[in-house]
């Protein structure tokens, strides 16, 4: 499975809707089989370091991903800054006790993952969330670069994909700790959904929106339909625009709820979601009527976009309440 990229500062990744969702299930299962054994489980902390192959990358890391965010260390026995950086990245992993998990690739021996991931360098370090990886650094970095970069992944994952973390007992065997999570059964909606996937990956946004409608139809509150049909929607809405006479007509008429919309769609698409959400709420409060409706309706469109969870959507619900009373 050729990796994802993903930005923690906020791109909208529509193929991350499905992993997304399903990492807060396996999450929240996985919490609930820990209560029931009586929060058994935990692994050594040896365990949280790992070697990763080709074979098992889908195993260990993808699978490993909808649990707790996975570092990956790309590194060689010949590569020099790799011996500085490998063991601090191995001591941070252990201290963040089970925050995190670190992956180590040997580039040599795993050439096509190298590939995959556009590697040119390393050491070069990824991570990988609810399915999606995205680059954290390349080269030497010191540890307070390193600390603060894991930081803000352990909040994405908490705060975005509902990840918890693994479990981590001192006296635990290693090796003898829990396991990636086995293959769901199949749900009723996941040969459509993942079609619904593909056709957004073909650039096919009229097929995507069909096949998300089709889940609908038969599961009205389905929340990845719900939310992947927001985002296909968005695509559509912004197809054939000229960003730079959208942008111009909306900073020459900041009253204008179609100009605004227009640009605030293409805000969101470029991944500035704060600033999609400012510009419909500063509108708001410009104007009145259909043309005020129109532009809180399109606004609460892109909160589902985002996701309700989304802290920048609860502060830009409170934005909006603030705007209209």
């Amino acid at each position: 499975m050729q990796p994802r990229n993903m930005s923690m500062s906020g791109v909208v990744d529509l193929a991350a809707v499905k992993a997304a969702q399903e990492a807060k299930a396996k999450a929240e299962q996985a919490r609930a089989e820990a209560a029931r054994q009586g929060g058994g489980g935990a692994i050594s902390p040896a365990d949280l370091v790992i070697d990763v192959d080709e074979a098992g990358f889908e195993r260990d890391v993808l699978q490993r991903s909808t649990e707790v965010p996975v570092v990956i260390d790309f590194w060689a026995e010949w590569c020099e800054p790799c011996k500085q950086l490998s063991p601090l990245l191995e001591r941070l992993t252990v201290e963040y006790n089970g925050r995190v998990l670190l992956a180590k690739i040997d580039v040599d021996a795993n050439q096509m993952l190298m590939q995959q991931f556009g590697i040119q360098g390393i050491p070069a370090v990824f991570a990988v969330v609810a399915g999606q990886a995205l680059p954290l650094f390349q080269g030497a970095a010191g540890e307070a670069q390193i600390r603060q970069t894991l930081d803000q992944l352990v909040q994405v994952g908490e705060e975005r994909f509902g990840l918890t973390g693994l479990a981590v007992d001192p006296d635990a065997e290693p090796g003898g700790g829990a396991q990636a999570a086995p293959a769901e059964a199949a749900g009723p909606y996941d040969a459509l959904l993942e079609a619904a996937v593909q056709a957004l990956d073909g650039g096919d946004l009229a097929g995507a929106v069909q096949a998300y409608k089709n889940v609908l139809a038969d599961d009205p509150t389905n929340p990845e339909a719900t939310l992947g049909l927001a985002q296909a929607e968005l695509l559509q809405r912004v197809q054939g625009l000229d960003p730079q006479q959208v942008r111009k007509e909306a900073a020459e008429k900041p009253g204008d709820a179609t100009a605004q919309i227009a640009a605030a769609d293409l805000d969101l698409v470029g991944g500035h979601v704060e600033d999609a959400f400012g510009r419909l709420i500063e509108t708001v409060g410009r104007t009145a009527g259909d043309d005020r409706d129109a532009v809180r309706v399109r606004l609460l469109e892109l909160f589902e976009v985002v996701g309700a969870d989304d802290p920048r959507v609860i502060a830009a619900r409170r934005a909006l309440a603030r705007a209209l009373f």
